[in-house]
Parts: C-alpha cells; sequence; structure tokens
C-alpha cells in the first residue's frame, strides 16, 4: 500500500514531465544546440512534473479513488510503455528536425545531436527545479503547520500559500532580480565607452561629438560612436551611382547626455539644426536598440539611394539589451520615442512645406516598438509625416497589431496585405515592398521574417496555437513544426533569446539587402530604378556585416 502511494505521487508526475521533455525535440523557429535543448526539457519536464503533482492534489481533494496495490504497479507499467516510446520517437528524429530548420536557413547542417550531454543537462536543470520546488513546499507546510494553532485548516492553507507567494515575489524582485539588473546595467554602461574611457573626439567639426558640436563625445556611447563615423561618405556614393552626392548627416545623442528624454531630444534637435539636417531632402527619426544600436545595413542603403542628401537622427534611451529593455525599462524607450518625435515634427512643420525635408519614422526590433509608439497619428494629422519604416516589430507593439487585426481575409498572417495597400503594407525576404507606386499620401511599412519570434511569439501558445502555426508554413519554417500546450510557449520563448543567433535573412537578424525594397517603396527615391536595387544589393552581399559602406 505504501509502495504504490509512493508511486501514484511520483511516477505520474514524472511521466507527464518526460512527455513534455520529449515534445520539447520538435523543432520551432530557431534551430538550438544540444546544450540549450537540455535546458529547455528539463525546464518543460519540471513543469509537467509540477502539473503532475497539481492534478494529483485536486484528484485526492475531491476524493477520487486512487489505484493501490498491484494494480498501481500494472498502472504506471502501462503508462510507461507509450511514454518510452514518445521519448525515444522524439529522441531519433531530433537531428532531422533540426537539420530541417538548418536546411531552410541556409545553415551547416549537424551530424548528430549530443545525447548523453543533453540529457545530463535537463536531468541536471530538472533536479535543480525539483530541489527549489521542493524547498519551498517545506516552508509552505511548515508555515501552514503554525497557522492551524490559529484558524481553520482551510483558511490557514490559503492564507500559508499567499504569504509564500508573496515572500517569493518580493525576494526575487527586490533581492536577486535586482541584483542580477544591476550587474548587466553595469556591464553594459561599461562596454559603452562612456567619458573617461572613450576614444578621442573627431576633429570634423561636421561630425557630432566633436569640438563644434553641441553633443558630448563622451556621452555618446560605443553604438553612438559607430552610427555618426560610420556609413558611407559622399565619394563612396558618389562612386557607386555616377552621380553627385553629398556627405549624409547622422546625429546620435547618447543617455548620459541629459537627465531627461525632452532635454535629450531638445539636444538632438539642436545639433540636427547645427548640421543642416532640415535642409536635405529626406530626414529620418529613429530609435536605436534596447542597447542604442542602430543597424547600419539599413541606414547605409537609404543613403545610397537618396545620394547622400538624407540627415538621420538618433536619441539613446537604454544601456540594456533590448529583451531586458523590454522588461525592465518599458517606460524609457516610450518616452523617448515621443520626446524625440514631437520635437523634430514641431520644428520641422513649422518650415515652408514646399523647402522642408519629407520626414520618415524608422526603428528595429525595440526601436520600432517605441517609434510605432512616439508616432502619434492623430496628433499628426494637421501636417502628417511622409511614412515609416518598422523593422522585427517586437509582438506587444499596438500599432503592428492593429495593422495585423485589419489584414485581409485569406491572406497569410506573417505576411499579410491590408485593404488596398495604400496606407499600411509588409515586407519581408520572401513578399516584395511593392514598389513606389500605389500609396495614399502616407505610408507605413513593416519588414517582419516568418521565422522571426520576436514578432511572431504569442503569449497564448501556452494553450493555444498560434495563428501562423494554424496556416502552412513559411519557406523558412519547419513543416514539422507542431504545437504542444505549454512547450510551445517555453520553446519560442528560447527562440526569442536566440533570435539574432539566425542567420542573416532568418530570425531577428535582419539583412542590408532587405531593406532596400522597403525603403524604396517608403522614400521613392528619385530616378531609382530596379537595376540600381539589384546593385546596391549585390554591393550589400559584399559587405552586409558592417553596413553597405565598404563593399
Amino acid at each position: 500500500m505504501r509502495v504504490g502511494r509512493s508511486l501514484g505521487v511520483s511516477l505520474l508526475p514524472l511521466f507527464l514531465g518526460l512527455v513534455l521533455f520529449a515534445a520539447s525535440l520538435t523543432p520551432s523557429l530557431i534551430p538550438r544546440a544540444w546544450a540549450v535543448q537540455g535546458a529547455l526539457g528539463g525546464l518543460v519536464a519540471a513543469l509537467g512534473y509540477m502539473i503532475g503533482r497539481l492534478l494529483l492534489t485536486l484528484w485526492r481533494a475531491l476524493e477520487l479513488p486512487m489505484l493501490r496495490g498491484r494494480a498501481a504497479l500494472y498502472g504506471h507499467l502501462i503508462a510507461a510503455i507509450p511514454v518510452l516510446m514518445a521519448l525515444v520517437l522524439c529522441l531519433g528524429h531530433a537531428r532531422g528536425w533540426q537539420n530541417g530548420i538548418r536546411s531552410r536557413m541556409g545553415m551547416e547542417l549537424i551530424d548528430t545531436i549530443d545525447v548523453p550531454n543533453m540529457v545530463l543537462v535537463a536531468v541536471t536543470v530538472l533536479a535543480v527545479l525539483l530541489l527549489l520546488g521542493g524547498l519551498v513546499q517545506g516552508a509552505f507546510d511548515r508555515l501552514r503547520a503554525r497557522l492551524y494553532r490559529h484558524m481553520p485548516r482551510r483558511t490557514a492553507n490559503v492564507a500559508g500559500l499567499l504569504i509564500v507567494i508573496v515572500a517569493l515575489t518580493i525576494g526575487t524582485r527586490d533581492g536577486v532580480l535586482d541584483r542580477v539588473v544591476r550587474a548587466l546595467d553595469e556591464s553594459y554602461t561599461t562596454a559603452q565607452e562612456l567619458f573617461d574611457t572613450a576614444p578621442p573626439a573627431p576633429a570634423d567639426p561636421r561630425t557630432p561629438g566633436s569640438a563644434a558640436s553641441l553633443v558630448d563625445w563622451g556621452s555618446m556611447g560605443q553604438p553612438g560612436r559607430n552610427f555618426v563615423t560610420g556609413g558611407p561618405d559622399g565619394a563612396a556614393i558618389a562612386a557607386f551611382s555616377g552621380r553627385p552626392a553629398k556627405n549624409p548627416i547622422r546625429v546620435y545623442v547618447g543617455l548620459a547626455e541629459a537627465d531627461t528624454a525632452e532635454a535629450r531630444a531638445d539636444r538632438a534637435l539642436e545639433e540636427l539644426i547645427r548640421l543642416g539636417g532640415f535642409d536635405r531632402k529626406v530626414l529620418i527619426v529613429a530609435m536605436p536598440t534596447g542597447t542604442g544600436w542602430l543597424d547600419p545595413g539599413s541606414f547605409d542603403v537609404v543613403e545610397y539611394m537618396q545620394d547622400g542628401d538624407i540627415a538621420s537622427v538618433a536619441v539613446q534611451y537604454s544601456y540594456l539589451q533590448s529583451p531586458l529593455a523590454l522588461l525592465l525599462e518599458t517606460r524609457a524607450g516610450l518616452d523617448q520615442a515621443r520626446a524625440l518625435i514631437r520635437a523634430v515634427h514641431r520644428h520641422w512643420r513649422s518650415l515652408p512645406r514646399d523647402s522642408r525635408p519629407r520626414l520618415y519614422i524608422h526603428g528595429l526590433s525595440l526601436g520600432a516598438w517605441a517609434s510605432m509608439y512616439g508616432t502619434d497619428l492623430f496628433s499628426l494629422l494637421d501636417s502628417p509625416i511622409n511614412g515609416a519604416l518598422w523593422a522585427g516589430p517586437p509582438f506587444p507593439s499596438a500599432r503592428w497589431n492593429e495593422a495585423m487585426a485589419e489584414r485581409n481575409p485569406g491572406t497569410p498572417y506573417v505576411a499579410p496585405q491590408v485593404g488596398e495597400s495604400r496606407l499600411i503594407r509588409f515586407a519581408s525576404h520572401t513578399q516584395d515592398a511593392g514598389g513606389a507606386q500605389g500609396w495614399g499620401d502616407m505610408r507605413l511599412m513593416f519588414l517582419q521574417y516568418s521565422s522571426d519570434p520576436i514578432v511572431f511569439y504569442e503569449p497564448a501558445s501556452f494553450w493555444r496555437p498560434p495563428v501562423w502555426m494554424r496556416e502552412a508554413p513559411a519557406p523558412d519554417v519547419s513543416p514539422d513544426l507542431t504545437f504542444t500546450p505549454v512547450v510551445t510557449q517555453f520553446q519560442l520563448v528560447v527562440d526569442m533569446i536566440l533570435a539574432t543567433s539566425a542567420p542573416a535573412g532568418h530570425g531577428h537578424s535582419y539583412y542590408a539587402r532587405d531593406y532596400i525594397g522597403p525603403w524604396v517603396a517608403v522614400t521613392d527615391p528619385e530616378g531609382w530604378t530596379q537595376a540600381d536595387s539589384d546593385r546596391l544589393a549585390a554591393h550589400c552581399n559584399r559587405g552586409f556585416q558592417q553596413g553597405c559602406d565598404n563593399g
């Protein structure tokens, strides 16, 4: 009887954990190495075990019959057979599933999966999580035992559970989590090379951060310095196009420049005016990613197609990586985007309509999310911007979700069409941007890869498949991808963590070549042809890792 009761408590939850572990071996959007797969498998196995324990607890609370003795033993043996079969089957297919993704992304195929080490990692993670769960359970048991002396058992159970939850929340939020965030923030701040550790300032007075500049070079940070000193100059652009070209203007203000979003935005505007940014044909207001990085491939291509007659301005709002900034510094990016766009738009609309530049908004990843928020279309009705290009918009982006909700029936979720494509268009590595014709007064473009989990993560995937999983798979998505409750949620979370490890043109690794069509469609460069786009794509193919200026 005792053995049967013990088996009833431990083995059935363990079987459920093994089933979830087997399901975690199925493919998702981004290829996984064996160590990552082991950690993922251990995590979902622990969740399966926990769910199984909760179900057993509920079963006993309802006083439903339990198998005991020999019947329990036979029942567990029968249940173990399909579980082990599923586990062996999934382990046998794991390499093929991962190679299925890798082949669609043009990656080198793997010969084998290190199953012993993967299982070792999974068992280690499972053991650690079960140990932590046991410690929490022990604390709860001791606490409610004390509460039994002062209140009814049911009330003591509820009160004890609430106290443990509150204690864990406060302990992780104000203890471990705070220390981790502080350490990450300090490490990323150090990597920025601020002030005393900054390299020498540029001598050219036309470069932000120089002695003549209104922007402090030391506060700009490494991402900002790379942005303002990188990219093609007029000579490189002229050599490519065969036409006279100007040196593009790039303005960047670092987070350490001023204490408030408004002050940083005003400083950026003053520097943009000093450099003559409002005298150019095109003006781009951009928001960087969490660390302050701006994708050189995006800016390089549009500077080539505009013959350098273009200015770009950006302001930093965080030192953290984008996922951390999204979770921990949500308001910082939104407030900075709104302050910068308002400041630039206010000055821009004060200029004569026939002599001011065409104004566009741009951002990648968290920069797209922030700049979408800062682009208040209602407040711009009297003087609307000319358009926007948002690449890799994160799934919480309100404006992206609104656009997706308006997609035409029958169009793919990962490559939708909205209305007659006069206001909003979607482009990807497999879907053309539609060219510069057929637009209305404003042009809003989303660039998104079908294998990008930052875009297509779905919080509800814990219990139901995302819309795109119910449609035919995109060219770089495995046809073997299937939905499993609980497991799919954590597969996609891991995919988001690994999103930038995908090859260029897949996942969250946006490729300079794929910006060309969207920028042509949005900015309609004068005299530009498809042959020019093809030449620029070839130019980027030779040097896309650093943008297109070194091609």
